[in-house]
């Protein structure tokens, strides 16, 4: 894995956990994640919350 792969696994993982954190400090959010029924669903909604998802580290 180069450095540039390494920082954008990193930054995902961090956004991953911070929207983890959002599920119980922000009323709603789960319920919202939950109605969820594709990836790519959970990716636009997590975006529309600030938190980067969807790319993988390797592209």
């Amino acid at each position: 894995m180069s450095e540039d792969d390494l920082k954008k696994f990193i930054k995902k993982v961090e956004d991953l956990n911070a929207l983890v954190d959002s599920l119980e400090t922000l009323p709603g959010r789960r319920s919202k994640l939950a109605s969820c029924y594709s990836h790519d669903q959970v990716v636009e909604l997590a975006k529309s919350w600030g938190f980067e998802i969807g790319s993988r580290w390797g592209e």
